[in-house]
C-alpha cells in the first residue's frame, strides 16, 4: 500500500484557541465587495486518481470557504447523512461535482455557483442530459466570528477554476476556513479545518477529503485527544466523556456549544454497483468515530458523499462458494475508512 502525505511537513502544534462569536449584527455580502481568494492553510496533501479534481476558494473577510470535487466525466455517487442538522442541497445518485462550504443554510448557494460554472463551460447547453447535477453540504462556522459573510456562487464558481488533479490544500482553507472542534464549552473549542488522504493498493485507489467541525474532539491511533476541549487551566485535552461524567455527578451541564457538522467525500476508482456504494459509504462514515469523540451526535449535521469514477473492476473468484474474501468492497472501505482518519487528523494540524 502506498500513501501520499502532505507536502509540507505537518504536526499538532500547541492551542488553537477560537474567539467564540457574539453571533451578530455584523456584516455581511453586501456590506463590501468580496474577492475570492485561495489561502495556504496547513499544506497540501497530494493525489493520484484519474477523473478528479479538487479547488478550494475563501472569503478571507469571513473567515469563510468552499471546496469542489470536481468529476470531469462524471461519477455515481451515495450519500450517508447523520446527526440531527444535516445541511444538504442535491444528494443526486449521479454528480459532475461535489460542493462543500460554509455558512451554514447560506453556504448552499456555493453549489449552485459550481453549477452554473458547469453550464457555462457546456456553452449554456441545456438539454435534459446535459444538465449539470451538483450536490454539496454545509458547515455552521458563524461560531467563530463576528459577521455574516458566506460562500456564495461567486465563491462555488472560484473554487470549480482552482481544482486540480494533483493535490488540494488542508488546513484552515476551503470549506475548513472557519471549522472548529471540541465545543463542550466555548473557552476550550480550538480551530480545525479540512483535511485530505490518499491511499492505494494495487489498482486500487481511495481519496478522502473531510471538514471537520464537530462538537466532538479529534483522537489519534494512540487514544489521544489531539484538537478539541483544550482546559488552559490544566494545561490539557481531555475526552468530553470526562466531562459529561462530572456534570451528571455535580448536577451541572456542560455548555455544548450548537452548530456543528463534519462534512466527508470519499472517492474511489473501484467500481461499485448501487447497492454496494450505499453500504460502502456507511462503512466509512461509521469508522469515522473513531477519529472524532463523539460523533453524530443531535447537534452535527454530519454528510458523507461516496463516489466512483468505475475504472477498475474487483476480480472474483468463481470456485469459491462465497468469492475473493480478500478482495472485496468492504476491503476497500477498510482501505478507505483508514484514509478517513488520515484525513481527520490532518485538518487538526
Amino acid at each position: 500500500m502506498t500513501t501520499t502525505d502532505e507536502l509540507r511537513p505537518a504536526t499538532t502544534d500547541g492551542p488553537r484557541l477560537i474567539t467564540p462569536s457574539r453571533n451578530g449584527p455584523g456584516p455581511t455580502n453586501r456590506s463590501a465587495p468580496l474577492v475570492p481568494s485561495h489561502g495556504l492553510g496547513s499544506g497540501r496533501v497530494g493525489f493520484d486518481l484519474p477523473g478528479l479534481l479538487v479547488g478550494t476558494a475563501e472569503y478571507a473577510d469571513g473567515p469563510t470557504g468552499a471546496t469542489v470535487l470536481h468529476f470531469p466525466r462524471g461519477a455515481r455517487t451515495a450519500v450517508d447523512e447523520r446527526g440531527g442538522a444535516v445541511g444538504l442541497i442535491g444528494g443526486y445518485p449521479f454528480n459532475d461535482a461535489l460542493c462543500f462550504a460554509g455558512g451554514s443554510v447560506y453556504g448552499l448557494a456555493a453549489a449552485t455557483g459550481v453549477a452554473e460554472e458547469l453550464l457555462e463551460r457546456d456553452g449554456g447547453r441545456v438539454a435534459f442530459d446535459r444538465l449539470k447535477t451538483v450536490s454539496g453540504a454545509i458547515i455552521y462556522d458563524f461560531s467563530v466570528r463576528d459577521n455574516a459573510i458566506h460562500p456564495d456562487g461567486a465563491l462555488g464558481a472560484a473554487a470549480l477554476r482552482a481544482a486540480r488533479a494533483d493535490s488540494v490544500t488542508v488546513g484552515r482553507a476551503g470549506a475548513g476556513a472557519g471549522a472548529s472542534a471540541g465545543k463542550v464549552d466555548w473557552s476550550r473549542t480550538e480551530h480545525t479545518g479540512q483535511g485530505a488522504a490518499f491511499r492505494q493498493a494495487g489498482d486500487v485507489k481511495v481519496f478522502v477529503l473531510t471538514v471537520v467541525n464537530p462538537v466532538g474532539v479529534v483522537v489519534d491511533r494512540d487514544g489521544r485527544v489531539v484538537r478539541g476541549n483544550y482546559d488552559a487551566l490544566a494545561g490539557e485535552r481531555r475526552h468530553p466523556e470526562a466531562d459529561f461524567s462530572r456534570a451528571f455527578h455535580e448536577r451541572g451541564r456542560p455548555a455544548i456549544a450548537a452548530g456543528n457538522t463534519t462534512v466527508t467525500a470519499v472517492v474511489t476508482n473501484v467500481a461499485l454497483g448501487d447497492a454496494a456504494l450505499a453500504q460502502f459509504a456507511r462503512q466509512v462514515h461509521s469508522s469515522m468515530h473513531r477519529a472524532i469523540q463523539p460523533f453524530h451526535t443531535a447537534m452535527d449535521g454530519d454528510v458523507l458523499f461516496a463516489a466512483t469514477t468505475d475504472e477498475v473492476v474487483l476480480p472474483t473468484d468463481p470456485s469459491s462458494r462465497f468469492g475473493a474474501l480478500s478482495i472485496t468492497p468492504t476491503a476497500v472501505g477498510a482501505i478507505a475508512s483508514e484514509a478517513a482518519w488520515d484525513a481527520v487528523l490532518s485538518a487538526a494540524r
